[in-house]
């Protein structure tokens, strides 16, 4: 039995996407990638994850929809952490009223995501 945490990382970026991916295994966590919202939520219903993490700015689905769908459509109480590029408080404070537990400005540390990731799912 697989007693590892299921993170779904949903960024359209696939150097930040790969970099993440490397470091959260070696927190021993699984890692579902999504380059894109709508492969988010397929991966979200599919595996129901422990964590999810999400980029604000996606093609075919934003970030912002995917909080909106996982708190609302699949009820689902795993924590979120939304990253966005700086300089827009708006989209930070609507993913807050979404249901998203926690903000990163990108760019920012991998070593404090997992700090992050951490405090969420212990």
């Amino acid at each position: 039995m697989n007693n590892k945490q299921t993170i779904v990382l949903a960024e359209d970026n696939s150097t930040l996407s790969s970099m993440l991916k490397f470091r959260l295994e070696k927190e021993e966590y699984v890692i579902l990638i999504a380059e894109d919202g709508r492969k988010a939520i397929e991966l979200i219903e599919q595996h129901r994850p422990d964590l999810i993490l999400t980029d604000i700015m996606m093609p075919f689905v934003s970030g912002l929809e995917v909080v909106s769908f996982v708190r609302i459509k699949l009820n689902l109480g795993s924590p979120i952490i939304v990253f966005s590029t700086a300089g827009q408080e708006e989209m930070v404070l609507k993913s807050f009223d979404l249901g998203a537990n926690d903000f990163m400005s990108k760019p920012f540390s991998p070593n404090e995501l997992v700090i992050r990731v951490k405090r969420l799912l212990h």
